[in-house]
């Protein structure tokens, strides 16, 4: 175990070498601060948003006592809706500002993102209903003297 842990952090600190000298080498130095402001905006909307709603789904989801499966499943979800939503809140933004052409964000960003999320719910749905379905067959299969 310590040896992959080493392992893992030495090649995360090289990947962030690497990430440094390509952002010296390729990246004008004006574009700096739109870059510490993208990451500083990660933070918050991470540290702010996604990461109290995953842990008050969790502290829900013991309080009504799912199963630790089901409680994974609806994080999962959430994790992904709210990575999806940031990627395209900017478009959405931007396409409400306007723009010079109409084909530059030529779809209904908002629509989108509401049918994506209508589906992944749906998806969520199914993925919980399909362990709680094999979770009571494995209950049905059980003996009664496993059981006691």
């Amino acid at each position: 175990m310590r040896t992959w842990r080493v392992a893992l952090i030495l090649l995360g600190l090289a990947l962030l070498v690497v990430g440094a000298i390509v952002l010296l080498n390729d990246v004008s130095p004006k574009r700096y601060l739109g870059i510490l402001l993208w990451f500083a905006g990660a933070l918050i909307v991470h540290d702010g948003i996604i990461a109290p709603l995953v842990f008050v789904v969790s502290l829900i989801s013991r309080r009504v006592k799912l199963p630790a499966v089901v409680t994974l499943i609806i994080q999962g979800a959430l994790v992904v809706g709210g990575i999806v939503s940031l990627l395209v809140l900017p478009e959405i933004v931007k396409k409400s500002l306007g723009t010079l052409s109409s084909s530059i964000l030529p779809q209904d960003y908002g629509l989108n993102l509401a049918v994506f999320w209508l589906v992944l719910v749906v998806l969520t749905a199914l993925a919980v209903a399909f362990y709680w379905a094999l979770f009571a067959k494995r209950q049905k299969l059980r003996s009664p003297a496993d059981q006691a």
